[in-house]
């Protein structure tokens, strides 16, 4: 922690001082941080916000890449209702509050994040990875960082290789963001695979898969990095039902988990549930892996049976789709110990569609 020579607060002992600095509110972290150099040295050491989790003030939150709602657009052909491709950006939700607000845009990005980008929270810091360029569709290997704390941004190192879309992608929470698999610039699904140090900013190559897998899903479980699904390019399109899981203490891959998704579909939806299961969404319902094995938990509301994306924080679960196809988003949360659905009313400025999302405890 800081000197113990350096008063936080004049008169009073530091650490008392930092229990008032713990509670100050994540939003306004930076603000306190401009307030002398000693709270700034002290709230941007890693060590503060491990102690915010620790004695309970750390808020959660859920970053999403949400679509713009622009209420001038209008459909361009008849029936096909074909539109101008949406432009997405980053939206923060707040459960405990139930605020909604927007990020700063993404440096080098001013109308939308990269499309089809993945995020990943890391400590306070929310990493974007990888997408196209919303204006040319050209495929970037970029990497920025997010910093809640001061509220900046900064560029991370490029994914080294080929650029890739559509891999797999997962965050320890900790330290490593994990990407695997995808397809590179001529349409050739990879095994190969990375982690990346986001504080040491450096890639780490990691052995390849058994496998090659485009659409992937990349879920951090059980202390593993597993990817699912997928397809190779032989069979563009046909999903498989198999996964592989890279155990980071042996580095290496174990064997493949031959059936380890219910059917052979996209597995997008599929969340770690931090209670040793998996979720996902399938067949109008909210099904669930415990001990090797799939159960119906829940059915989807009607309102979003035409399910998007789904994530699971504090113990709940999020879910935003539609009725179906073309019709308005809405979002739902479910406590995972009642099992009851509750609509969450977004301002319409907050209800464009949800790509992808990550969660946070700052």
């Amino acid at each position: 922690m800081v000197n113990s020579f350096t008063e936080l607060l004049p008169g009073l002992p530091n650490d008392i001082a930092l229990e008032c600095l713990i509670r100050v509110p994540f939003e306004e972290l930076s603000v306190a941080a401009s307030v002398c150099k000693g709270w700034k040295t002290e709230i941007e050491l890693p060590r503060f916000c491990q102690h915010r989790k620790a004695v309970g003030f750390a808020q959660s939150v859920m970053v999403v890449v949400q679509a713009r709602v622009d209420p001038t657009r209008k459909p361009l052909v008849g029936k096909l209702r074909l539109r101008a491709p949406l432009v997405y950006r980053l939206t923060l939700f707040e459960s405990k509050t139930g605020s909604w607000s927007e990020l700063p845009s993404v440096p080098g990005f001013p109308y939308g994040v990269p499309m089809l980008c993945h995020v990943a929270g890391v400590g306070s810091e929310l990493v974007v990875i990888g997408g196209c360029n919303p204006m040319t569709w050209k495929v970037s290997n970029s990497v920025f960082i997010y910093n809640f704390i001061t509220n900046t941004w900064r560029c991370g190192a490029s994914m080294p290789g080929a650029r890739r879309l559509y891999f797999g992608c997962a965050s320890d929470s900790n330290q490593m963001v994990y990407i695997a698999g995808g397809h590179d610039d001529n349409k050739y699904a990879l095994r190969s695979a990375l982690a990346y140090d986001v504080a040491k900013d450096v890639w780490i190559q990691l052995p390849d898969m058994a496998k090659r897998r485009d659409e992937c899903k990349g879920v951090f479980h059980c202390g593993k990095f597993h990817v699912m699904g997928g397809y190779s390019t032989e069979i563009q399109g046909r999903f498989r039902k198999d996964a592989e899981a890279f155990d980071a203490v042996t580095w290496q891959w174990d064997p493949v988990q031959r059936n380890f998704l219910k059917a052979t579909m996209c597995p997008n939806t599929s969340v770690d549930g931090g209670d040793g299961r998996l979720y996902m969404c399938h067949k109008n319902n909210v099904i669930l892996r415990e001990n090797a094995k799939w159960q119906v938990l829940v059915g989807l509301p009607v309102e979003v049976c035409n399910v998007a994306t789904m994530a699971v924080w504090q113990g709940k679960l999020l879910v935003n789709g539609s009725a179906s196809f073309g019709e308005p988003r809405n979002s739902y949360v479910m406590d995972l110990e009642d099992y009851k659905w509750a609509k969450i009313d977004a301002p319409n400025k907050f209800s464009g569609h949800i790509q992808s999302s990550c969660c946070l405890e700052i």
